[in-house]
């Protein structure tokens, strides 16, 4: 893997060019190595050992603590060690201002070895950079940089039990707590009551305290909640109360577990169901979980969002690697595992020795398709998040151009891996047949973990219609426009190239399809009609995404490593394989969109 990561940074991405810029300055091409190294080293040394522990010792709750599995804490620490906390942050802050790829890239190695752990880190960063874009100084200094510091661990509470992805529909409310709340150093104090599901990380004793992100609802003057996302607040609710200082005060607030859900995979992780202001703490005497406001009153979904992008890249990397796991598993296996014997013109010779099953043109077959979803997969995400740093860093021009360019690639970067790199791991484990499908072998973890990525941070569902319903027509369509314009620079320069040329066309020929069929969904004007094959859209559009970044990768290949190596011969035909196997897909998924098939839409729900 580490061959190809760095290829991709180095040859494809040309990661030095930041370098250029002020806030990177620092860095070269030596430091960006080092980063990589370190993580590369303690996933191996700390994650990688107890991935199988995490698995099968699930936490548990004695009725007083949560207990997590061993070497949870060990490896945590190690991790907060490295910095990694405040990659991106200043150096002031004690951050390394790493450009987000490389913080991504350098992530992506305790993804591999043990993504329950690794979600712990990954929810404290994604909480402390939001409070930096949208706390008071006061909430950063107190709750962002603790965080950062690696002494608290912080949480996302979106969903509910009753409101799972419509988060519209939230009933955890929030109301002053008293005279002078708004006056309180740490930001407008409320009080909250609801329940929140779903919550990773949500409950443990790792570290101190932790620092929960909640959404909830404001009442108006009639003290109804008000309808819609309009009403969503966004509050920080410590477990353990804290002064304005930021210390704690030796108080519980009134946060309480009401249970721990056990999961299909991902189990290393606690996961939650939270009730707040339940009554079984007392702070200041008196029930309701004690929040503080972040942003204005309304907001919380914007505020939320902010931190969306860099979390959707994040997921789609965590789905990449961990169908690179398991690619990398079977390989191992198929090159290793003797079975049949060649064909010959009058059939088998039993008398032969059997072959490495590698050596099997299906192998073959299942070798390459996980080789071309995890590679490509991992492709988008780096791309994605050198987009972010070309966004921060660019001119005001190029950087709504690059805007633009993320409206449309969020949505795939987060479903596509989730999807056909689950599908990776679902073809691992038939490489290993029978031994795939038992727990002495690791590739049956690595598909039962990678399946709740298509769920969280959005489902596919809800990805199809933020795609077709919203980012493909913002604008007057300038998004979609701006992503052809990159995929058609990719188109011309393929044309150049021998071998590649074919691929060029077909790609062209694909964008030509999917803008047909955009316009076809929308063609009566009806959002009913157009969105009822929202997923199948999304699916191709992830197609033609990938097929694009698979021959910009493949000419960076033959540029950079020569035609005649093992390396880019292995990308031209990963690359090939996608054109040849799955680019034909996405005839089928647009044929129902661009006829805005009704059955779905239309199905009685008395027929089933």
């Amino acid at each position: 893997m580490r061959q190809t990561l760095d290829f991709l940074l180095n040859d494809w991405l040309q990661v030095n060019r930041l370098n250029q810029c002020e806030r990177f300055a620092e860095h070269s091409a030596e430091t960006f190595a080092a980063v990589l190294d370190t993580c590369e080293r303690i996933a191996r040394d700390k994650f990688a050992p107890v991935n199988r522990i995490t698995d099968t010792q699930e936490p548990h709750f004695d009725g007083e603590r949560v207990h997590l599995p061993e070497g949870t804490l060990e490896a945590l620490n190690a991790y907060v060690a490295s910095g990694m906390l405040a990659a991106s942050q200043d150096h002031e802050l004690g951050g390394m201002q790493l450009p987000c790829v490389i913080e991504m890239a350098a992530n992506a190695f305790f993804s591999k070895a043990d993504v329950s752990i690794g979600a712990y880190a990954m929810l404290t960063s994604g909480n402390a950079n939001l409070l930096m874009a949208h706390g008071t100084a006061q909430q950063r200094e107190v709750f962002a940089h603790a965080q950062f510091a690696g002494r608290w661990l912080g949480t996302m509470c979106l969903s509910e039990p009753q409101a799972g992805s419509s988060l519209s529909d939230i009933a955890t409310r929030a109301t002053p707590d008293g005279e002078g709340f708004a006056d309180d150093p740490l930001g407008p104090r409320y009080r909250l009551k609801g329940n929140k599901m779903w919550i990773s990380g949500g409950e443990h004793e790792l570290r101190e305290n932790i620092v929960h992100l909640v959404l909830a609802k404001i009442p108006g003057p009639d003290g109804q909640l008000i309808p819609g996302a309009k009403g969503i607040s966004l509050f920080i609710v410590p477990k353990r109360m804290v002064t304005a200082e930021g210390q704690l005060s030796g108080e519980r607030n009134d946060v309480a577990l009401a249970g721990l859900n056990h999961k299909l995979g991902f189990r290393g992780t606690s996961n939650c169901l939270l009730n707040f202001g339940e009554g079984q703490f007392l702070p200041g005497g008196k029930a309701g979980a004690v929040g503080y406001l972040v942003g204005q009153p309304g907001e919380g979904l914007k505020c939320m969002f902010h931190m969306m992008n860099e979390a959707r890249i994040g997921v789609g990397l965590g789905a990449a690697m961990l169908g690179y796991a398991g690619y990398e598993a079977s390989l191992t296996y198929a090159r290793q595992r003797p079975q049949g014997r060649a064909l010959g013109v009058s059939g088998k010779d039993a008398s032969q020795p059997q072959r490495p099953i590698i050596e099997h043109a299906d192998v073959k077959r299942m070798l390459l398709a996980q080789k071309s979803y995890v590679e490509g997969a991992l492709a988008l995400a780096l791309l994605c998040a050198r987009l972010v740093d070309e966004q921060h860093t660019g001119t005001p021009e190029a950087a709504q151009e690059v805007r633009l360019v993320l409206e449309v690639l969020i949505p795939i970067v987060k479903s596509w891996p989730s999807e056909w790199c689950l599908e990776a791991n679902s073809l691992a484990i038939q490489v290993l047949g029978g031994y795939g499908y038992t727990r002495d072998f690791p590739v049956e973890q690595y598909w039962r973990d990678n399946r709740l990525n298509m769920i969280h941070e959005g489902t596919h569902g809800i990805h199809g219609l933020d795609l077709l319903g919203r980012k493909v027509v913002m604008q007057g369509g300038q998004a979609l426009m701006a992503l052809a314009a990159r995929v058609n620079r990719t188109v011309e320069a393929a044309m150049q190239q021998p071998g590649l040329d074919e691929l060029g066309n077909a790609l062209a020929a694909a964008l030509a399809r999917l803008g047909r069929a955009t316009k076809q969904a929308w063609s009566s004007g009806q959002a009913d009609e157009a969105l009822a094959n929202a997923t199948p859209y999304l699916q191709a559009f992830g197609h033609v995404v990938l097929a694009w970044v698979w021959l910009d990768v493949a000419l960076a290949a033959e540029l950079q490593s020569g035609q005649g190596s093992d390396f880019a011969q292995g990308k031209r035909a990963a690359c090939r394989y996608f054109f040849v196997y799955e680019l034909p897909k996405i005839d089928a998924w647009l044929g129902v969109v661009g006829s805005r098939e009704a059955l779905c839409k239309d199905m009685p729900e008395a027929w089933f």
